[in-house]
């Protein structure tokens, strides 16, 4: 059973959540402040934080700032409709995903699973991808780690699929609809820069390459090449 832990001080909202989200075989832990929150998450190992932004005591960035210092629980931001920077800021302090209020329940849902799912590889699944080297770095699929000349470097779970997704189609040109679906497990929508985002945080990142080339080419308009 996965375990989400709901960060919301909207106490109608998380109950009605709460019925939902047990329905549908999660373990759900509930707090209402962001001070309580983050010491929840950093206490408890957790499948996925659902986590709003405006909160008392300490807000969702605040929250997601802490955490990312300690831990890589990946986090799904639920954010106010339309309101396009707080999706923006959220991304790059490392949130994994975002959920704009009101949302649909079975969106919802689907969200949660989708990267749960990207963030649990089966144990079919790591046995047959064993750590593999792609010039300077190293990436270890089963741990979720990846490593530039035996240094770890430290990536949120969608970081991670993105590098390794780019870095298993090295030289090839991945289209931005069809990444969007392979990492984070929806179609991509117009005006929606959560892969771009996420692109920008691993190019900052990953260390430089001994030979001064970009690892990753952008298309403009087309998608992403991995440079080998």
């Amino acid at each position: 059973m996965s375990r989400i832990l709901l960060i919301d001080d909207d106490l109608g909202l998380s109950e009605l959540l709460g019925q939902l989200l047990e329905l549908e075989g999660f373990k759900l832990t509930l707090a209402y402040d962001g001070k309580q929150g983050l010491e929840l998450a950093l206490a408890t190992d957790y499948d996925l934080i659902l986590l709003d932004v405006m909160l008392p005591k300490l807000n969702g960035f605040e929250v997601l700032r802490a955490l990312r210092q300690h831990k890589q629980t990946p986090v799904l931001m639920l954010t106010a409709r339309g309101d396009e920077i707080d999706r923006v800021v959220g991304l790059e302090i490392g949130a994994d995903d975002y959920l704009p209020k009101p949302f649909n329940d079975r969106e919802l849902i689907a969200r949660i699973r989708a990267i749960i799912r990207r963030s649990h590889l089966t144990a079919q699944e790591i046995h047959a991808t064993p750590a593999q080297e792609f010039g300077d770095l190293r990436l270890d699929p089963s741990r979720q780690e990846a490593y530039c000349n035996e240094q770890l470097i430290i990536l949120t779970g969608t970081e991670f699929t993105l590098l390794h997704t780019l870095a298993l189609h090295a030289g090839e040109l991945m289209n931005k609809e069809e990444l969007n679906e392979i990492v984070l497990g929806k179609k991509l929508m117009p005006f929606d820069r959560s892969l771009d985002m996420h692109l920008s945080n691993l190019r900052k990142k990953l260390p430089e390459r001994s030979d001064g080339r970009p690892r990753v080419k952008t298309i403009r308009g087309k998608g992403y090449i991995w440079l080998p």
